[in-house]
């Protein structure tokens, strides 16, 4: 027996072997560029590089000029705003939109067309139509005043206290149709069976969805929270096309901040610092995300 299992590796190994062979190109390509590209970065963050990159080590004085920057800071809020409340509100509207297409509607499919569409759309164009929807000038808030309420004042990218909120509802409108059709895939792939028996028991729907469903969708959810926060990250189109950071820098995000200090500020060792902060958030969503998905599989 053990000389079977000895002979069917080999075997096993060669199995599509000009597949793997032809693979091995895009996998050095991805370990230059990616890690390569990675180390680089975190290791020129502990240098005094301008214009161009120099070893000039400084130890961690980008690190220390970094979390005392008060534009920085400002970012790293905006971020912690933008980012909760984008996960909360992205799976509760997606969800419940999902809930009501599967609910086997008339005209699905157009319905679903319409919710999707918006992410078909570029984060710059989203960003620029938002920008003038919500202008005080031709937007919303005029529009109302010309009804008669001329009290009425909506103008959230005008306001530093409330800008990234302005920001939040184009995030939304762009996003949402996405989750709800990962929400809808995984009710789909939901057993008749169950709604069937709960419907016998007497069970709510709300009882049903909220202890029945939702946890036997974990796994989507799991999916959709790790391509929300990646997004959530790394979002820099819509504040550049709504608002540029401002106004001030009240609505300035990290990716935003690094941007300007590596291509326009000139500061390389600063852009590479932030950069690699961001790279570390990145870490601690993934790494979760990759214990909770290949952990729990490996232990079953």
């Amino acid at each position: 027996m053990t000389g079977q299992v000895r002979a069917g590796r080999p075997n096993q190994l060669l199995r599509n072997l000009n597949a793997k062979i032809a693979s091995i190109p895009m996998i050095l390509t991805a370990v230059v560029v990616f890690l390569g590209g990675t180390l680089w970065t975190v290791f020129y963050s502990f240098t005094n590089s301008k214009l161009l990159p120099r070893l000039s080590f400084v130890g961690l004085d980008q690190y220390e000029r970094l979390w005392a920057a008060p534009r920085w800071l400002m970012a790293i809020e905006n971020l912690a705003v933008y980012g909760i409340l984008s996960l909360i509100f992205s799976l509760v509207i997606g969800f419940l939109l999902a809930a009501l297409m599967d609910q086997k509607i008339r005209f699905e499919n157009a319905f679903r067309t319409i919710f999707l569409y918006p992410f078909a759309l570029s984060f710059i164009v989203t960003g620029l139509v938002w920008q003038w929807i919500l202008n005080p000038e031709f937007g919303v808030q005029s529009i109302v005043r010309s009804l008669g309420w001329e009290s009425f004042a909506f103008d959230p990218l005008y306001n530093p206290d409330i800008v990234i909120y302005g920001i939040l509802i184009a995030a939304l409108w762009q996003g949402t149709g996405l989750v709800m059709c990962l929400m809808l895939a995984g009710l789909r792939g939901i057993d008749e069976d169950i709604w069937k028996a709960s419907r016998v028991d007497g069970i709510p729907m709300w009882r049903t969805y909220l202890f029945i469903i939702i946890p036997m969708m974990r796994p989507v959810f799991i999916t959709t929270l790790v391509i929300i926060a990646s997004g959530i990250v790394r979002v820099y189109d819509l504040v550049v096309a709504q608002t540029s950071g401002g106004p001030g820098i009240a609505s300035e995000v990290p990716a935003k901040y690094v941007y300007d200090y590596m291509f326009q500020a000139q500061n390389l060792g600063q852009g590479f610092a932030a950069s690699t902060m961001m790279l570390l958030t990145v870490a601690i969503i993934v790494v979760p995300w990759a214990y909770l998905e290949f952990g729990g599989k490996k232990r079953g």
